[in-house]
Order: structure tokens, then sequence, then C-alpha cells
């Protein structure tokens, strides 16, 4: 195995993902193959310069909004695919939402991926379980809500609409989620007759950013050796840290014993390849997303010394969920800057397939930073660059190849990650 020049270490892997891309997508195509991927996902990319890894995937993404006029354009025929080989003869889609019923850029979000499908052919609702507001559905069968455009959507109760289904006044053939089920698989979902996407079973409820890593992981080692390149100059290393109690101090001595393990392994790498940077690592819930329960740490020990504000961030996930079991992530820094922002990759996918994605970017965070945060924003990206040139941040069209094998990389983990959950949750 060759040690690369880091100091150029993206464009080297490209000239080696060019000289060796047929084989490169034969062997996707064998992971893919007629294989359900998630319906759809969004991919969390760092390029450091001198590697670069997926972050973080997301089997229920939240930035249909920020997606390209092309990108959104291309989704129709995806989702219209997609929709059909799960449910033949499907006319009527409800989408099931998340309860951010006052956040107006969610809203945003919810209302384009409506539109993509009724684009594609489908009558299409959203809905939602309206455990934090159920007053909404009191006196009306809907509400009418302003998106962060001003445009509106009407969004229905869960219960009341799959009530209607069950005495047969209403037709679903098909349900898709938008909403992570991180408090679990709610009753009236458990035995529905509708099928149901992404599976009721891949919510937070029971997934584990550790198992879809090790499933990556499995996955770059096989893609390292056709690079013939060091796996972990496309990946980042991990730890998992189980039934810590992040106020308890003998709790925080087992996070940093596992943190001086990754640190310990990080410094081998580092040396291996010649990078003169400082190590550290993102310490994450290893169950949410939003960016919640994300912190990054310098230096194993403190851990140890967190203070009251941070070990509140460590303690408390999404919809108040209390956070005991961390991953522990190497991080990468990035090395963007996008109208003097720091700024990281997004990849959106319809069952492995580019729509397209955005760079998140933060004015007040820095390269070693969580940049998904409040205060971010998004530029669009397109996916045919090539084509329409005037579209999103220009980049470069070799090194996005790059990043979108490494998102059907990270799709690919994802199908494992759902076909394990369903062998031994149901």
């Amino acid at each position: 195995m060759e040690i690369l020049n880091t100091t150029n270490t993206i464009s080297l892997l490209f000239e080696r993902v060019k000289d060796k891309q047929e084989e490169i997508h034969r062997w996707l195509d064998s992971h893919e193959g007629a294989k359900d991927l998630p319906l759809y996902s969004s991919v969390d990319i760092r390029d450091a310069g001198f590697k670069v890894s997926v972050v973080d995937t997301n089997i229920f993404p939240a930035g249909f909004n920020n997606l390209c006029e092309h990108g959104l354009k291309d989704s129709e025929s995806l989702i219209r695919t997609a929709i059909n080989k799960r449910a033949a003869n499907c006319k009527d889609i409800l989408i099931i939402a998340e309860e951010h019923t006052r956040n107006a850029w969610y809203l945003e979000n919810i209302r384009i991926l409506q539109q993509i499908i009724e684009r594609a052919g489908f009558r299409v609702r959203i809905a939602t379980f309206l455990n934090v507001q159920p007053a909404f559905y009191e006196t009306a069968k809907c509400i009418e809500l302003e998106t962060a455009t001003g445009a509106l959507v009407k969004i229905y109760c869960v219960r009341k609409v799959l009530e209607e289904f069950q005495a047969g006044r209403e037709r679903i053939d098909l349900i898709i989620l938008n909403n992570d089920l991180t408090t679990g698989i709610p009753e009236i979902l458990k035995n529905s007759s509708v099928p149901v996407y992404p599976s009721l079973q891949a919510g937070w409820h029971s997934r584990s950013k550790r198992r879809h890593f090790d499933y990556t992981r499995d996955l770059i080692c096989e893609f390292a050796r056709i690079l013939e390149v060091d796996p972990w100059l496309v990946s980042c290393l991990h730890n998992v840290a189980d039934k810590v109690d992040i106020n308890v101090e003998s709790d925080r001595q087992k996070l940093m014993d596992s943190a001086s393990d990754l640190f310990n392994r990080i410094r081998v790498k580092y040396q291996e390849h010649r990078i003169g940077e400082k190590p550290y690592i993102f310490v994450k819930a290893d169950s949410g997303t939003y960016g919640m329960g994300v912190l990054p740490i310098e230096d194993p020990h403190d851990i140890m010394t967190l203070n009251h504000r941070n070990r509140n961030k460590l303690h408390m996930g999404k919809n108040g969920q209390l956070i005991d079991r961390y991953l522990l992530q190497e991080g990468v820094p990035t090395i963007y800057n996008i109208d003097q922002e720091v700024s990281e990759v997004c990849i959106y996918q319809i069952e492995n397939n580019l729509v397209g994605g955005f760079y998140r970017s933060h004015i007040s965070k820095g390269q070693r930073d969580n940049l998904n945060s409040q205060g971010m924003v998004f530029k669009k990206m397109c996916p045919h660059l090539s084509k329409y040139g005037d579209c999103g941040v220009h980049h470069d069209i070799n090194i996005f190849d790059f990043y979108r094998i490494l998102a059907r990389i990270a799709g690919i983990a994802a199908h494992r990650e759902i076909i394990q959950l369903e062998a031994t949750l149901k």
C-alpha cells in the first residue's frame, strides 16, 4: 500500500478513481443491484485535504428545499420509480412529517417533498402525530401553515387520517416517513396494512450510528483495496461508549478512556501519513439527528472538566430523550470556505441516485466545529454542473464525483443497517 502525499491527497485519490472507474462502478453495482436501497437519504461529507470521509448519514432527510431546480426535476422521475417499486398501482400517498409546526423551514422542506411526489403523478397529503399540540385538530380537519417562503401547506392529523382509512372512507396506498420516530413507533403504525418507507424499524428509537459506521467501514475497506490506498484516507475512526451518564464523574472517566484510545489510534495515522495537524474528535449521541448531542473534543481530558452547558448538550437529545450511548468519531476538519463561511458537503439521494445537495455553511464556526447548528445556511449545488453552469455553487466536477461514490457507499451501508434492524426487531 502506497503512502500518498497528503498535500494533495484528494487529487491523487481521484486519479486512482479515474484509473479504476469501471472496476469501482461494477463493485458499487454489485452491492446495489435490485435491492431496496433507502427511499431517500442525505450524506454529510467532510474534506480535510489530507483525507475525506462520510461523517453522517440521514435516512429521513429534511432539506429538500435546499436542492436546486434541476435536482428537484430529477427527483420526480426517481421518486416515481421508487414508489412504483414499493407499491404497485399506487395513487394516494401519506407523508408523515415531524412535529416541527413552528419551524417554517422544515415546513418548506415538507412542502417541496410533497410537490416532488405530486409532480411524479401521485395524490399526496401531509400529516403529523400532533402529540405536542393536539388542540390544532379539535375543530378542524386540517390546519394550513405558512412556510419560510410564504407558501401555504396543509397538515392533517395522522391518527384521524388512519382512522378514516381503516373505516374505508379514505384511500392510502403508501406511507412515506419524514419523521425519524425518535420516541418509538406509534401504536397506530405498528400493525399498519399500508406499506411504510423508510422502514419503521429504522427510526432513531433503534438505529445506531456505530452500527452504521461499522457497515460503512467494511465497505470502505473493499473500496480502498480497489484503489490500493489506506482505508483511513476515505473514512474516519470511531469508538463507542455505552451506559454513560454524562453528569456522573465515574461515567465521564469511562467516556474519557474510550476517547483516549481513539486519540491514540488517530495519532498513529497522523504520524504514518506525516500530518502536522492536531487530532481531535466529536462526541455524538449514538442515536439522534439535527446536530443535537454533538460536541468537539480537542483533548480526552476535557471530558472530565465539561461545564454544565456542554454536559447538558450531551445529556438530552431530540424530544427530551436522555442520551446514555455515545459515538466517539474522529474529527475531520473541512477545507471549504464559501463566501467567507466555513462549509461542508451534503449529498441528497433517492435510492442512491444523486439529486443534488448543498454546502452547509456557518459564518461563526471554525474548520473543526459542528456546522449543523443554529445559524447555519445552505448553498445549493447542482447535480449537472457541466450542463447548467449558473445553478448554485461552482465545484470541481472530478471531486464531486468522488463524493458521489462515498455517498453511494453510505447508502449501501444504510441498507445493510435497515436489513439487520428489520431482522432483529420484527
